[in-house]
């Protein structure tokens, strides 16, 4: 997430007047949107690269698995506008809970997305929960424990990514989780998946670390997808589904 405007915290934490619209999905006015961010909300250059990557890999019959919903507005267009079966979204801040309820039922999208206040875990030794940092800017929120004293730290419940998988059965992932897809990535089966659809952030992990997430991701079969993908935000599929179909021969 790259739009790191300061939220107006004398608004409610959410209200049922429509802020702003993101390719028709309507967003909800809460204590998390600045002017700035209403802006690049209507203008559709919030979260650009992932709504524009995900647009290009999400077909009709796709459930998609969600790790980070944020404000819930990549999610609801992959919904509304890809047109996708099902969307599982988890999300670790508790603040934004309410705020993605409230845009999921302005949208009527009760029914096409389920949301989840819960952390993905991947590999062996899950603990029950794991502290989230929140910080005043819900873009600076965490797992990750920058040092800063002005965050606030929560418990959020974990579930095993694997048992998800195994019970949603996705077929495309996409990933924004300021900093945790690293470890997620390291762990986790990405063999279910046709798409993913992720962003990095060195700035958690240095360069180093996104090369490393990269390196997972071609070695798990993906390729990037060169024309919706950007340095911190890929787009991938499996070459098989990058490479045109060959023409089928005449019969004889």
């Amino acid at each position: 997430m790259s739009d790191q405007a300061n939220e107006t915290v004398e608004t409610p934490v959410v209200t049922q007047e429509v802020a702003a619209n993101c390719l028709g999905v309507k967003v909800p006015r809460s204590r998390f949107l600045s002017e700035k961010r209403i802006e690049r909300i209507n203008a559709a250059r919030y979260e650009r690269h992932e709504i524009k990557g995900a647009l290009h890999v999400v077909r009709p019959e796709d459930r998609v698995l969600e790790a980070g919903a944020g404000l819930g507005i990549v999610g609801a267009v992959i919904a509304s506008k890809a047109g996708a079966q099902k969307v599982l979204s988890f999300e670790a801040n508790p603040e934004l809970i309410p705020v993605i309820r409230a845009l999921h039922e302005m949208n009527d999208l009760g029914d096409r997305i389920e949301l989840r206040n819960q952390v993905l875990f991947a590999g062996k030794d899950r603990p029950t929960t794991m502290t989230f940092h929140l910080h005043n800017s819900y873009l600076g929120s965490s797992l990750l424990n920058d040092g800063n004293r002005s965050a606030r730290a929560v418990e959020v419940e974990t579930v095993d990514v694997a048992e998800v998988i195994a019970a949603f059965q996705p077929t495309v992932l996409v990933m924004d989780i300021e900093g945790g897809e690293l470890a997620l990535l390291e762990a986790m089966d990405l063999a279910p998946f046709r798409a993913v659809v992720i962003e990095f952030h060195p700035d958690a992990y240095e360069v180093a670390g996104m090369r490393r997430c990269k390196t997972i991701l071609r070695e798990a079969g993906f390729k990037k997808v060169e024309e919706v993908s950007s340095r911190s935000v890929w787009t991938c599929l499996r070459p098989a589904e990058t490479e045109p179909s060959e023409p089928s021969e005449p019969s004889a």
